[in-house]
């Protein structure tokens, strides 16, 4: 559920908290919930995840884009919460069209299918007439692999927001002129696991998940750059990522695939 509100924490408890997460995701091992141990609140978890990113990119990785979650509808109730939550994508996180993906990176991985839109100019988070959808000029399938930090995938809402919302890898397949995405038959197959559902799943329309981005990026003053991927949210439930091919088909826009290897 949403976390209650809480005292705000200190810059150096920020930076421990972000190094438990990072030593979990570079050592491959999980760690307990923040929420165990901190009366975490919302804002210190964006901080947390400022933090986190920033020594990904002190290892020399560099932001290409952001990742929506909480999209789903049921979701949101689940956790007890009205608000999609944003994390960052580095080039590090992603893997080519049909590529191999070493699975021993992971904890415990899993995948779900997902829209990816790409930003074909700056988006002015100032500017209140900005359109984001006439920022956007491609439209892809795509697949993410989530890979929570916390044992079990047990956290609370502040918990995930604080590990980058568990990005972990992405794979886009063939981008398309931007076109109406609105409700789209989805499968997905990994392993022994497959899912079906539509990309309506996601807000309705994916394209809401747009400006529901624009939303928090102003909140939060997350810049949106023109080049950025945007990974709209998922389509299904996450399924695990095993060895093999996972592929994903969405009508109307193609497929995309990647093969885990142990």
């Amino acid at each position: 559920m949403a976390s209650k509100a809480s005292k705000t924490l200190n810059g150096n408890e920020i930076e421990a908290l972000a190094i438990r997460l990072d030593e979990a995701q570079t050592g491959v091992h999980d760690t307990l919930s923040l929420a165990d141990d901190v009366d975490l609140g919302i804002d210190d978890a964006y901080r947390i995840q400022e933090v986190l990113v920033g020594r990904r990119q002190e290892r020399g990785e560099s932001l290409v884009g952001v990742k929506l979650g909480f999209t789903s509808k049921a979701k949101m109730a689940q956790m007890g919460v009205s608000d999609v939550i944003v994390g960052r994508l580095t080039d590090a996180m992603c893997v080519e069209d049909g590529g191999e993906l070493d699975l021993h990176r992971f904890i415990h991985p899993k995948i779900e299918p997902e829209i990816a839109y790409r930003l074909s100019q700056d988006v002015d988070l100032d500017d209140p007439t900005v359109d984001i959808e006439s920022c956007v000029d491609a439209v892809a399938p795509a697949m993410e692999i989530i890979d929570s930090r916390y044992r079990d995938f047990r956290f609370t809402y502040t918990d995930v927001v604080a590990d980058n919302t568990s990005a972990a890898a992405y794979v886009i397949g063939p981008w398309r002129p931007v076109r109406p995405v609105g409700d789209l038959a989805v499968r997905l197959a990994a392993g022994d696991a497959s899912v079906t559902g539509s990309t309506a799943a996601i807000l309705d329309d994916p394209v809401n998940a747009l400006h529901a981005l624009l939303d928090m990026s102003r909140r939060r003053r997350i810049p949106l750059r023109a080049g950025d991927v945007v990974l709209a949210g998922a389509a299904t439930a996450a399924i695990p990522l095993t060895a093999g091919l996972a592929e994903c088909e969405i009508d109307g826009l193609g497929r995309v695939t990647v093969k885990g290897i142990a």
